[in-house]
């Protein structure tokens, strides 16, 4: 990824962090469940008995190598939306972070979709932003009454499928800056956002993601 991880602290952590690391080049070509254990500890250079120590099987590992992938999107999207204050923004900031990332972080896309679980849930803490600024929209009478119950698990449906199909069609930045608009359109018109504003946020979103530098693009 390109941004920088802090060195974990304690040896336990480093171990941890080793093995999360693997995770990033091994989850790329195979799903966890072709991955053995002992291919894990090989490649993070650690003892097999210290799988153990730090997950509860391979589920709970390739869970927890998603987890670290996307907690560094979500970092990308609080700095997008750092200062932002109206929520139907915020919200269309976060999926077209999503959609940048799908695009130049395409190894890591392929890992967190492949390794997430309970990744919709609004009890996730990683899910906190975007049930944040739902609730913004929907107390301030910008969506529909849906939203309050089911309006996280729509949006967060939207974001990933939007990634699944860059990263499994390896789409270009126009086809992606056009697949954003769309989305973001349909998206942001569903919770029952007016069409108006609707179509100037999202074009606004395809307009900058058509003009991203892709020097740094994360090719598999």
């Amino acid at each position: 990824m390109n941004s920088v991880v802090p060195m974990p602290a304690s040896r336990g952590e480093r171990t941890r962090h080793a093995m999360v690391l693997a995770g990033l080049d091994l989850l790329v070509s195979r799903p966890i469940d072709a991955i053995p254990i002992d291919d894990i500890v090989a490649a993070a250079g650690v003892a097999k008995g210290s799988f153990f120590n730090h997950f509860v099987d391979k589920q709970a590992f390739g869970a927890a190598v998603a987890g670290f992938v996307r907690a560094g999107l979500e970092a990308r999207i609080d700095a997008a939306n750092s200062g932002v204050e109206n929520p139907v923004e915020r919200l269309a900031n976060g999926m077209a972070e999503a959609a940048e990332f799908a695009l130049v972080e395409r190894r890591q896309t392929i890992v967190m979709l492949r390794g997430m679980s309970n990744a919709t849930a609004r009890r996730n803490a990683l899910n906190r932003g975007v049930a944040a600024d739902i609730a913004r929209c929907v107390a301030a009478g910008l969506t529909r009454a849906e939203a309050e119950s089911s309006g996280v698990l729509y949006w967060l449906g939207l974001c990933q499928v939007l990634m699944v199909n860059i990263a499994e069609d390896d789409l270009g930045r126009p086809a992606v800056a056009e697949r954003l608009a769309d989305l973001l359109m349909l998206g942001l018109c569903g919770l029952g956002v007016a069409a108006d504003t609707a179509a100037a946020i999202a074009g606004s979103a395809a307009r900058r993601c058509a003009l991203v530098d892709t020097s740094a693009a994360d090719d598999v």
